[in-house]
């Protein structure tokens, strides 16, 4: 069987593999669903369907009868192609020979524990030991011994609290089991990744196409494929599709698991260009698995569920053109996006979800609100218009502020580097294909990606002594890497941007106080803005860098402070053994905004190997004994001639914290504009005050307000133009100007303002008659104070 490390590895490459061609089709993941864009399915250029071309005509479309596309309603194959018949008939022959396999083992008796999870009160529910036996026992078997409350809505089993189980997959060991629902975020992907492969077969069975992979996403999942030369997916494709798949349904077809080696899987897939790219170059010499759902048979490392009946609605929600691998110069394919649920009510909300989602788009809302736009002569780069800049000024100050108050010191750092820097930190190995690289003076150079290398050099330029530690490093710099064209997707990923990158060097005494501290500045910041908030530990990968008995005191350490954190009010934390970065534990921070979408934003993760890279050290308080320093195969070393330098007496090496809140602080925009739909704070908002004279002839007084206001550095306008008052404050309403000012002769003669608050419907039609000195410190008061609530 494949590792686990492999097949995560390649898992994470599929998905990175086929992008699609336009911005707004891009990401799906958090921002998919936010807008529907125009259902039209683009031409592909001749240039790119060549190879495409090609690739069919390789797969002989023997049987293969494509009607006239004429009549949207016949369109389709009146017979599966040939090859699909060759296919499916070699995974028969292999399924057979396994399942005799099987029945020729041994079924010991294992000691299986059923974990029910927590009852409607919060409670945990008792184990419940059951009687199996390995090669035979199902997780799937098991649910006729539990309530029907629980077992009615599980989608996938767990293993040990970390592998997937399919519900049909017999046992192979001692194990505990739980069981999750489609509300759980895993089960949500594992019943979309199965209708992936549902659409998958009534594509092929529409199209005789060629599939290349379809993932979920965060609202979905789709699928890619290649179909006939000159044809494009059309929106009169999908009431057909959608018919297939009811069928389907219908059919209670089973997801059937088989392990395939690598030369069974070339000959099953031989036809395909695109599945012989997985093969040859993302699976491990040992194989990998293949499922069949009714006639499809797809190379997929699952798991899913347990049969198609369990999907009650399916509608195909858009298609696009994408190109294989993400590569422009590659072949143009067409995609299909889907969503689907377990029961029509879920179906229904999520429709509601995405006409909110929607109207809070933050690229409908930049262009309404004039915060930003791009230009396809920097593409991936945000031209952040004046009242975008506001936002992003009033971020940056919020975040100095604690800084200062938090004992961060900000340094600015170098934008660009030679290689010779990116080598010794080890990104420019696995990091390369994604920096911009320059020929500088017979160098390669390279844009920086992120800050962490630089703040190693600029600990390690002088002797530091533990006197110094904790040393909190915060940078603002601007950051550049070089994402695919097609996973470019408004301001949640961009490829320049700037971000509230922090390094910590202490020692590991420090690293508990130093994380509760972050714990608490994530309050400070997340609350400012009603983001509740989850963290989640990820521990030791199965492979690493250091010492075990390092790894196992970094992270008793984070336990220590995530227990501490809980225990004051702070909501439990999750864990995620196996998925910490090769280099240190971490802590994985998700916010949840105002429709309940989770985005990770913060990251914590302890580092022990940057700064063994740059041989890091400061002078201990004690100057006795020998330092060692933890080799690269995780037993402790005195510093032998192939590792760093070790640390002389008197002196050991700091542990790294890398950490950011707020994370890029383009895609933390992109997050509030939704969050807030666009009617800012009153701290934050680009446009704070709007000024309107009820006749021309106390325009100077208008002048005079704005003058006032904007020397207690509020963001004030006025509107001295010839429309009518009604059409102004209209235009100030539908600008979310969050305090809209009228003012006449009375006002003037009173040295007051009439006052309507955005939020407050009740003065919208006259407003409250406020002095200005009182209205000056309120607003003054609200903006000091950061407050949510648009009140005074």
């Amino acid at each position: 069987m494949a590792s686990k490390e492999s097949v995560e590895a390649a898992e994470r490459r599929l998905e990175e593999l086929s992008l699609p061609l336009r911005s707004e089709a891009a990401n799906p993941g958090n921002h998919e669903a936010k807008i529907q864009a125009e259902q039209k399915s683009p031409q592909s250029k001749k240039s790119k369907n060549k190879g495409k071309s090609d690739a069919l005509a390789e797969a002989q479309w023997n049987g293969t009868k494509i009607q006239s596309s004429s009549d949207p309603g016949k369109t389709g194959i009146s017979e599966l192609p040939d090859f699909v018949k060759k296919r499916n008939g070699i995974f028969d022959i292999l399924k057979r020979k396994y399942d005799a396999e099987i029945l020729q083992k041994d079924h010991p008796v294992i000691d299986v524990v059923l974990d029910l999870g927590l009852d409607k009160d919060g409670a945990q529910r008792p184990a419940m030991p059951v009687a199996a036996k390995a090669w035979e026992s199902t997780p799937g078997s098991f649910l006729r011994h539990v309530d029907k409350e629980i077992s009615a809505d599980v989608v996938i089993a767990k293993i040990d609290g970390k592998e997937l189980w399919d519900l049909d997959r017999p046992i192979e060991r001692n194990c505990r089991i739980s069981y999750l629902p489609f509300t759980s975020p895993e089960g949500r992907n594992v019943f979309w990744h199965s209708s992936a492969h549902v659409l998958g077969e009534a594509a092929e069975c529409h199209y005789g196409c060629l599939l290349s992979h379809g993932p979920p996403v965060d609202q979905g999942f789709f699928y890619d494929m290649a179909i006939a030369e000159g044809q494009v997916v059309k929106e009169s494709d999908w009431a057909p599709l959608e018919s297939k798949a009811s069928k389907f349904f219908k059919e209670k077809q089973s997801f059937d698991r088989l392990h395939v080696s690598i030369p069974d899987l070339k000959d099953m897939f031989g036809y395909s260009k695109y599945k012989m790219y997985y093969i040859e170059n993302l699976l491990p010499p040992e194989g990998s698995t293949v499922y069949r759902c009714g006639s499809l048979v797809d190379l997929c490392l699952g798991p899913h569920i347990q049969n198609t009946s369990k999907i009650k609605a399916f509608q195909i929600m858009k298609n696009s053109s994408c190109y294989f691998r993400g590569d422009k110069d590659d072949d143009s394919l067409q995609r299909i996006y889907g969503v689907a649920f377990p029961d029509k009510k879920k179906m229904t909300d999520h429709k509601k979800f995405l006409e909110e989602a929607a109207k809070r788009d933050h690229r409908r809302i930049g262009i309404e609100q004039e915060l930003f736009f791009f230009n396809e002569l920097s593409p991936g780069s945000v031209f952040l218009l004046p009242h975008g800049t506001r936002i992003f000024n009033a971020l940056q100050k919020l975040l100095r502020s604690e800084y200062q108050r938090r004992g961060y010191s900000e340094v600015q750092s170098p934008n660009m580097y030679d290689s010779d820097l990116w080598k010794r930190s080890g990104h420019w190995q696995h990091y390369s294909e994604d920096m911009f690289v320059l020929d500088v003076e017979k160098k390669k150079w390279a844009l920086k990606p992120m800050n962490c290398p630089g703040h190693c050099l600029m600990f390690g330029h002088r002797e530091r002594s533990y006197r110094e530690l904790p040393l909190r490093m915060a940078d603002f710099g601007v950051l550049h890497r070089n994402e695919a064209s097609g996973a470019l997707n408004g301001m949640t990923r961009v490829r320049k941007f700037q971000q509230d990158d922090t390094h910590i060097f202490c020692t590991q005494d420090q690293i508990t106080k130093e994380i509760e501290g972050l714990f608490d500045f994530l309050k400070c910041i997340y609350g400012l803005f009603g983001f509740p908030f989850r963290l989640k530990l990820s521990t030791r990968p199965d492979k690493f860098l250091g010492d075990i008995k390092t790894w196992d005191i970094a992270e008793s350490k984070l336990k220590d402070a995530l227990d501490s954190f809980t225990a004051s009010g702070g909501g439990q934390w999750e864990l995620n053994e196996g998925d910490g970065a090769f280099y240190g534990p971490k802590i994985d921070i998700t916010i949840s905004d105002a429709l309940r979408r989770d985005w990770q934003c913060a990251t914590i993760q302890l580092d022990f190997q940057l700064p063994q890279n740059f041989e890091l050290e400061y002078m201990t308080a004690d100057t006795s004994g020998k330092a060692k320093v933890p080799s690269k195969d995780g037993v402790v070393s005195d510093g032998a001639s192939d590792l760093p330098k070790a640390p002389g007496p008197g002196r050991a090496r700091p542990v790294m914290i890398h950490r950011a809140i707020v994370g890029s602080f383009e895609r933390f925009m992109a997050i509030l504009t939704e969050h807030f739909a666009g009617k800012w704070p009153f701290w934050i908002s680009p446009r704070q005050i709007l000024v309107i004279p009820v006749m021309p002839a106390v325009n100077d007084y208008v002048e005079e307000v704005q003058k006032l206001f904007r020397s207690q550095k509020m963001h004030v306008d006025v509107d001295l133009s010839g429309n009518t008052m009604l059409k102004k404050i209209r235009t100030g309403q539908l600008q979310q100007y969050n305090f809209i000012f009228v003012v006449g002769a009375q006002e003037r003669e009173s040295r007051s303002v009439n006052i309507r608050n955005r939020d407050d419907q009740e003065t919208q039609t006259k407003g409250e008659l406020v002095p200005l000195d009182e209205a000056i410190g309120k607003l003054r008061a609200l903006k000091r104070e950061r407050r949510l609530v648009n009140a005074i």
